[in-house]
């Protein structure tokens, strides 16, 4: 059966850039940068914490991709309209400091939310992730959202 999800991918406008971003500001490391044939660049890299990911900065085009879904991928990731995820952390504020400070773009300061301290921020290809530190389950605190009555 399935084990784990070893490798994720984010879309991105440009292999070298997001490169420089996800490593300088971010502090992940590069895990594997190949040219597969003469159009295909495999670039993953993870946070040092998490060596089993690998997450694959996928530049949208050939030959995966045709030149008008191409386009589309681009206008679409550009505009932030595909939003990867959560990324923790264990001190948001923190980590907001450091990251302001290496010069990535934040839409949301931390702030207090029912699941923990969260901080928004922006990829330089346009993506949006959430920056989360959870706090800890309580069992006698509900905090999860009522299902919808039918």
């Amino acid at each position: 059966m399935i084990d784990a999800m070893s490798h994720s991918c984010i879309y991105v406008l440009n292999h070298d850039s997001a490169k420089a971003f996800y490593t300088e500001k971010l502090g992940f490391q590069v895990r594997a940068d190949e040219l597969m044939g003469d159009r295909f660049r495999w670039l993953t890299v993870g946070p040092a914490e998490q060596p089993d990911l690998e997450i694959i900065l996928m530049e949208p085009g050939p030959p995966q991709h045709d030149p008008e879904t191409e386009k589309q991928l681009r206008e679409l990731i550009a505009k932030g309209a595909i939003g990867p995820g959560a990324l923790s952390t264990g001190d948001c504020r923190k980590a907001y400091e450091v990251l302001s400070a290496r010069g990535v773009t934040f839409l949301q300061e931390p702030a207090e939310r029912p699941y923990g301290i969260e901080a928004v921020f922006r990829d330089d290809s346009g993506n949006w992730f959430s920056l989360t530190e959870r706090r800890a389950f309580d069992p006698n605190k509900e905090w999860c959202f009522e299902p919808n009555p039918s």
